[in-house]
């Protein structure tokens, strides 16, 4: 099984929607989608309701996630980890036991045809900002899952 972990700062906005995004993508008895957050400002709370909006517009439920905190100890259980932007990588990064863990984490956008390399943080924006957030996340989600649809990465 493939197992993905993705990123952001509170794990409220853009890492729940890449996780219910690429969940849809993918068969889950063959991919394992996960997300967390660099801090821990909202540990055992659910998604940002805009994100959860968001997500059902296109027909995802990720209501029921629960936002938890990035730790060291996710190295060993992810094969590959997804990081929103250049603060979450270096958080990341900054947890990594080994290069050889160093080498699971990527921007997510890396994934993507976009050119913007992060995704940005729609917490302080209105609507139209989760909605940009969603189509950025979706983009790369497709050529993730494209590739572990066809290579299991």
């Amino acid at each position: 099984m493939t197992k993905v972990l993705m990123v952001c700062l509170g794990n409220i906005c853009r890492s729940p929607l890449a996780e219910g995004i690429l969940q849809s993508k993918t068969n889950s008895e063959f991919v394992f989608v996960d997300s967390a957050g660099t801090a821990g400002f909202h540990i055992g709370n659910q998604p940002d309701i805009r994100s959860i909006n968001v997500a059902a517009k296109y027909g995802i439920d990720i209501s029921q996630q629960s936002c938890r905190k990035f730790s060291a100890s996710d190295f060993e259980v992810f094969d590959y980890i997804y990081v929103m932007d250049k603060s979450n990588y270096a958080n990341v990064i900054a947890k990594a036991p080994n290069t050889s863990e160093e080498k699971k984490v990527k921007l997510l956008l890396s994934e993507g045809t976009s050119e913007i390399q992060e995704v940005p943080d729609p917490y302080y924006g209105g609507n139209d900002g989760f909605e940009k957030v969603f189509q950025l996340i979706d983009k790369a989600c497709d050529k993730i899952a494209e590739k572990i649809n066809k290579n299991g990465i």
